[in-house]
């Protein structure tokens, strides 16, 4: 019987501090919103509704752009275009996102960057319209730029 009240004791315990280690565990930060559409242009390469999506985990944060309108020029492999995505900051200045992640895709597929990495400080307010994504794909440069703002309007991080 004691050896039944020992564990039951200890596994009292082992939820006790699992709970208090819940209550005192940092949270993650947050970006608002999470996800924005765009309308860019990139030239002869197509044009049209793109999607960006954001991430933040303290000041690192990671933009994924996906768009069904602009269209790969060629065949390209998993992790092969160099990306930067220029954003601009409400308060002056840019902040720029760069990578090399993006999926596989058969020319014409739709495009797809990302995630970029970039950093961001508490309150950051970033917006597409004014900054431009640049994609290097087997030496060719794609530059793509927004023709309008960010809806519903531009990402603020915690």
């Amino acid at each position: 019987m004691r050896g039944k009240r020992t564990a039951t004791g200890a596994a009292l315990a082992a939820g006790a501090l699992a709970v208090t280690g819940l209550a005192f565990a940092p949270t993650a930060a947050a970006v608002t919103p999470q996800t924005a559409t765009i309308n860019a242009s990139c030239g002869f390469f197509g044009g049209g509704a793109a999607t960006l999506t954001a991430t933040q985990s303290g000041t690192s944060a990671t933009i994924t752009l996906t768009s069904t309108a602009v269209k790969a020029p060629v065949a390209v492999a998993a992790d092969s275009i160099t990306s930067k995505l220029t954003l601009v900051k409400a308060s002056g200045g840019t902040t720029v996102f760069t990578g090399t992640k993006n999926p596989a895709m058969a020319a014409g597929d739709p495009v797809s960057a990302g995630p970029l990495s970039g950093t961001v400080a508490p309150g950051d307010s970033l917006e597409a319209y004014g900054g431009s994504l640049q994609m290097t794909i087997f030496g060719v440069n794609v530059t793509c730029k927004a023709t309008g703002k960010q809806s519903p309007g531009p990402f603020v991080f915690d």
